[in-house]
C-alpha cells in the first residue's frame, strides 16, 4: 500500500496531542507527514518541522500558506488534521474541505452548533470525509465492548456510567501556563472547558459502545478554582435514544486522578467495564454468574477488537496504537471501506457532541433543568 501526503496544523514542539497524532498517522505506513502549519509561530514551526524530516517549502508559516501551497500541488496532500483551539476549528476545516481535503478534526468540532451543521452539509456536498478525533475509540476493548452490546449480549441497556475526571487543573498557580490558560477563556474555548475538553470524549464514547444518540439532558458546572470563567468540574445525566440513562462525570480538579477516563455499562443480562489507563482489560459480568476478565488479543474477540491490535496478547498496547487505528480506518475509509467509516468517530458524533456542550452550558446557567438537544 502506498502512503497518502497527510499535513497537521498545530500539534507543534510541546504539544500534548502533536506526538500522538504522528506516530498514529505513521505506524501502518498509511500516511507520510508531507507537510505542516506547526505553531503559531512561523520560526518555531519552520524550526520544528525541519527536526521532523519535512521538507523546508512544505513548512507553512501558517494554515492559510499550507492551503493555498498544497492545493495547488501534484503530490498535495490528501488529509489534514487540525489540531489547534477549538475557535478556530471552523475556519481550518472548512478551507480544506472546500478544497477537497479530507479532515480529522480535534474535538471539539466547532464553537457552534450552527458551524458543526455547516461543516457536515459541506462534507458531503464535496464528498469528503471529515471525522472528529475521539481517538479513544480506536482502543481495541473499547471495539469489543460496541460489538458485545450491537449482539445483544447484555439485553437492554438500563445505564450507563462515563467517567473522564483528572487533576491536572487543581493549581491556581496556573493560571498564566499558555497550555492551561486558553482551556479556560470563553474566547479561544467557547461556553465550556471541562466538558468540551476531556467530558464529551467519555459521553461520545458511551454513545459509540450503546450505539444511541443523545435527546436530553441536565448538567451542573462547578468552577473550583476561583477566577475561572468556565467550569473545572460538570456532572451531566443523559437520557439516550434507546431509553438508556447515562451518568457523567467530568472534572479537571480532581486531585488524586491520572487520566481518569472509564466506561461501565449496566444492562438486562449483564455488564462491562473498562477503563483506560488499564485498557488491555474489559470486565464482563453476566447476570448471575463470576465476573469474566476478557483480554486484549485473545481468541474469539470480535473482528472489530481482533483488527485494531497489533501486538500479542498481555503486552501493554496504549494510546498511540488507538491513534493509529483512527488513521488505518481513515486511509481504509478513503479508499472506499464501508466498515472503516463505521468504526470512525465521523462528523455525525462530533455535531452530536458540540450539540452537548451547548445545551449542557445553558442547562447548567439554568440551574439544572432538563433540556432537550
Amino acid at each position: 500500500m502506498n502512503k497518502l501526503n497527510w499535513g497537521l496544523i498545530g500539534g507543534g514542539k510541546g504539544s500534548q496531542i502533536g506526538d500522538a497524532h504522528r506516530i498514529g498517522a505513521a505506524m501502518d505506513n498509511c500516511f507520510e507527514l508531507a507537510a505542516g502549519a506547526l505553531d503559531i509561530d512561523p520560526k518555531r514551526a519552520k524550526s520544528y518541522a525541519k527536526q521532523l524530516g519535512i521538507a523546508s517549502d512544505r513548512s507553512y508559516a501558517d494554515w492559510q500558506s499550507m492551503l493555498e501551497g498544497e492545493a495547488g500541488r501534484e503530490d498535495g496532500i490528501k488529509l489534514v488534521t487540525v489540531a489547534t483551539p477549538n475557535a478556530t476549528h471552523y475556519e481550518i476545516s472548512k478551507a480544506f474541505l472546500n478544497k477537497g481535503i479530507h479532515v480529522l478534526c480535534e474535538k471539539p468540532l466547532t464553537m457552534t452548533v450552527k458551524e458543526a451543521n455547516a461543516l457536515q452539509a459541506l462534507a458531503e456536498k464535496k464528498n469528503c470525509l471529515l471525522a472528529v478525533n475521539f481517538g479513544y475509540t480506536g482502543y481495541p476493548m473499547v471495539r469489543q465492548a460496541r460489538a458485545m452490546v450491537r449482539s445483544g449480549k447484555l439485553g437492554k441497556i438500563r445505564l450507563m456510567s462515563a467517567q473522564f475526571a483528572h487533576g491536572h487543573h487543581s493549581d491556581a498557580a496556573d493560571m498564566d501556563n499558555p497550555r492551561v490558560r486558553w482551556r479556560y477563556d470563553p474566547a479561544q474555548a467557547g461556553v465550556s472547558s471541562v466538558l468540551a475538553d476531556c467530558g464529551i470524549h467519555a459521553l461520545q464514547m458511551a454513545t459509540y459502545i450503546a450505539d444511541q444518540q443523545v435527546e436530553s439532558l441536565q448538567a451542573h458546572f462547578l468552577s473550583g478554582v476561583e477566577g475561572r470563567e468556565l467550569e473545572d468540574d460538570a456532572s451531566l445525566t443523559v437520557a439516550f435514544s434507546g431509553g438508556t440513562t447515562c451518568r457523567l462525570w467530568t472534572s479537571a480538579i480532581a486531585l488524586g486522578h491520572m487520566h481518569g477516563l472509564a466506561i461501565e455499562v449496566f444492562g438486562e443480562k449483564g455488564g462491562l467495564s473498562w477503563h483506560q489507563e488499564q485498557p488491555n482489560q474489559l470486565y464482563y459480568t453476566p447476570l448471575n454468574k463470576p465476573t469474566q476478565i476478557i483480554e486484549r488479543g485473545s481468541r474469539g474477540l470480535h473482528k472489530d477488537a481482533t483488527l485494531s491490535s497489533r501486538i500479542a496478547i498481555g503486552h501493554p498496547e496504549g494510546m498511540m496504537p488507538a491513534f493509529a487505528n483512527i488513521y488505518r480506518d481513515l486511509r481504509a475509509a478513503m479508499d472506499g471501506d464501508k466498515s472503516a467509516v463505521d468504526r470512525l468517530p465521523m462528523v455525525d458524533s462530533g455535531v452530536e457532541m458540540v450539540k452537548v456542550v451547548q445545551t449542557a452550558a445553558k442547562s447548567a446557567r439554568s440551574g439544572g433543568k432538563w433540556l432537550k438537544l
